[in-house]
């Protein structure tokens, strides 16, 4: 990753902090943007950081464009700013809870999508990582508005993977499972809730649900977009890569 330059949403905290770690340890130039402040303070101090709102067409783009005043490149994108959406049956989900979830998921995946291909396509390289889920696999119930915009950030990169090819660029999406952090817990927190049984049960319910039986880290997601974002990639692209120790298609009873 010498000489290479990454930028990273909702680089912070979670996987993306994770993320921008070990493109840094590789010897990236990394660019994280994030909607906190405070987190972004914690950030090492050579880490280029931008307080953005991934739903804001013109913050993005000014990201963009001091990205290219300041490096004149960008070679890697990981498009990972994500929200888990309201917890909840179809017929009960807010109306404003489910447009906020597809607004961060979808519109803060497009605003970096297109902000960045003009950059990598005038080099005539680059590679485009985006964190979907397995939610963008299978459908899972009481997501729904999850689970729909992660299916459109898959479309999305399959389209973008077709029109950027021939111009070097490479696109695909990671698909974690669950992920050991506060976001899972708080989602297994709300379901539940919903079903009126304890955390502990519904997490037993999530492992059964994968080969392994264990959740990931977001070291394990991080390691997979290194790869992706690497020359050892190089005819990898349009691909949907599940990190989630093989999750089967759910039976109807998973979940519910």
């Amino acid at each position: 990753m010498q000489n290479k330059t990454v930028l990273i949403t909702a680089g912070a905290s979670g996987i993306g902090r994770v993320m921008a770690r070990h493109f840094d340890d590789l010897g990236a130039k990394v660019w994280i943007t994030d909607i906190d402040k405070a987190a972004l303070a914690d950030c090492p101090d050579h880490w280029v950081k931008s307080c953005v709102d991934v739903t804001h067409d013109q913050q993005m783009s000014d990201v963009f464009q001091d990205i290219e005043t300041a490096f004149g490149q960008l070679d890697i994108l990981c498009a990972n700013a994500g929200t888990a959406g309201p917890t909840a049956l179809l017929e009960e989900q807010p109306t404003q809870g489910f447009k906020d979830c597809l607004d961060v998921n979808i519109m803060g995946s497009f605003f970096a999508a297109r902000g960045a291909l003009p950059l990598m396509k005038k080099r005539g390289s680059g590679s485009i990582v985006f964190t979907s889920s397995t939610g963008g696999v299978f459908g899972f119930p009481y997501r729904t508005p999850y689970c729909a915009s992660k299916w459109a950030v898959v479309g999305m990169m399959k389209t973008i993977a077709m029109e950027a090819g021939p111009f070097g660029v490479r696109a695909n999406v990671i698909a974690p499972g669950c992920v050991e952090g506060p976001r899972i817990d708080g989602v297994i927190a709300r379901e539940a809730a919903q079903k009126n049984t304890t955390p502990e049960a519904i997490k037993a319910a999530y492992e059964m649900g994968t080969s392994l039986r264990k959740f990931s880290t977001a070291d394990d997601i991080a390691q997979m977009a290194v790869f992706l974002a690497s020359d050892n990639a190089r005819m990898v692209s349009g691909q949907v890569i599940s990190v989630d120790g093989h999750t089967e298609n759910p039976d109807p009873k998973f979940g519910m």
